[in-house]
């Protein structure tokens, strides 16, 4: 009983080990994300007025989508890759369980053909009544049982690696399917991949022909983008200096506390209990965050960002860029409270500042605002909807900061689902 519980025991820690590994679950969890981003970017981008838009938004498009698809050609050879590894390991299980059953089956017949040989009831009663003695007669009785005993755990723990290989081999009939899909589907990407650059070459030399024109287009591009820098780095500013005052006045907070915000720092936030406990909860979910729409792809990253059809022009870029579709709901990516909602007369658009203890959070480029200062918001709650421009794009900027210093929301924010 022990034997068959043991053989029980492993069989089933085996079925555990079989299924996906933590890290294939993840991969095959990216897939389906970065899938689902270039779903969101061919849907967007059709859906633009494509008329109206320059080569260099093309382009752009072009190079998210091309970035797209590397990464998900190589989520999937690192999914073939852990596939094959386990596809080995599982055949040198079969191979030793087949090795195994081989010795366990020979044993086996050999414990029959001796029972078989001594199964005359006439023999087993000769045997025990040929004793010397009692003690020899009552163990060799024993000895009987656990013979009939070691015969059943034989049978039993046959059966036991019998099923185990059966389950092995529907295992590995399994992964080799799914690796044959995971190669069709990598080939399909790449074959993908070459027609996108493809395209992206004939846009490239549709704008090296008026190089001049473009170049001014980018000039004013990066002064915009510098400008809108500034405005965000005066309004944080403004913001944390805010946020002292109101700590400095509070009654609840202990003297060194209120000290500290009176000093009028406009760099830094001076945290209350509940604001340090704010901050913690926002530190600690990093990399969980939800994005702030539901549908989307990132059309520019963080960072130095080379400008599309010139590699050696680059932008800063301190946010992300995020497109979305047409009336898109903003949502909060944590819950706080909004510190200013900025107003931008030329294009009438809305920025919305949310403070998260000394974290925040940047939503720029909105058509409607549904909050004002002051507001208490809590985890998604919508605070407003995306702009879209004439030229029919939608999209947000997406700004995190600590205190005054810029971070990458690509590494706060969970990848979209």
């Amino acid at each position: 009983m022990k034997k068959l519980f043991l053989v029980f025991f492993f069989l089933c820690a085996g079925t555990v080990v079989w299924g996906q590994t933590p890290e294939q679950k993840k991969l095959e969890q990216r897939k389906t994300e970065i899938l689902k981003e270039i779903q969101s970017l061919n849907t967007l981008v059709s859906s633009e007025k494509a008329k109206e838009k320059s080569l260099l938004t093309k382009i752009s498009d072009s190079e998210t989508k091309i970035e797209l698809s590397k990464k998900l050609i190589a989520t999937i050879q690192k999914q073939t890759r852990l596939l094959n590894d386990d596809i080995y390991r599982n055949q040198l299980k079969i191979n030793k369980l087949n090795r195994e059953l081989k010795v366990l089956k020979e044993d086996y017949a050999k414990t029959l053909l001796l029972a078989y040989k001594n199964r005359s009831t006439q023999s087993r009663i000769m045997f025990i009544l040929s004793s010397d003695n009692f003690l020899q007669a009552y163990k060799r009785m024993q000895y009987m049982k656990q013979y009939a005993g070691f015969r059943k755990m034989q049978g039993e723990e046959i059966r036991g690696k019998m099923t185990e290989l059966e389950a092995l081999n529907t295992k590995l009939q399994s992964q080799k399917k799914e690796k044959d899909k995971l190669l069709v589907d990598a080939e399909k990407q790449k074959a993908q991949l070459v027609d996108d650059k493809k395209e992206q070459e004939k846009l490239v030399k549709a704008v090296q022909k008026d190089k001049k024109k473009y170049t001014a287009e980018i000039n004013d591009k990066k002064k915009e983008t510098k400008k809108i820098q500034s405005q965000i780095d005066k309004l944080i500013r403004e913001a944390i200096a805010a946020a002292n005052k109101k700590t400095a006045a509070s009654s609840s907070e202990s003297s060194s506390t209120k000290a500290a915000a009176a000093s009028g720092s406009s760099s830094k936030i001076v945290l209350t209990k509940e604001g340090q406990v704010v901050a913690n909860n926002f530190t600690a979910n990093k990399g969980k965050l939800p994005w702030p729409v539901t549908q989307g792809y990132v059309s520019m990253g963080y960072g130095n960002q080379s400008y599309p059809g010139y590699s050696d022009i680059q932008i800063f870029n301190s946010g992300i860029e995020i497109s979305t579709t047409p009336g898109a709901e903003i949502r909060t990516i944590f819950g706080g409270e909004v510190s200013m909602v900025q107003l931008d007369e030329n294009t009438n658009t809305k920025t919305v500042y949310i403070q998260h203890g000394n974290y925040i959070s940047v939503y720029k480029n909105l058509g409607t605002v549904s909050v004002s200062a002051g507001t208490k918001v809590s985890l998604k709650q919508s605070i407003g909807t995306a702009y879209t421009s004439p030229s029919g794009k939608t999209a947000i900027n997406f700004y995190i900061l600590q205190n005054t210093t810029y971070l990458n929301p690509q590494t706060w924010i969970t990848p979209l689902r």
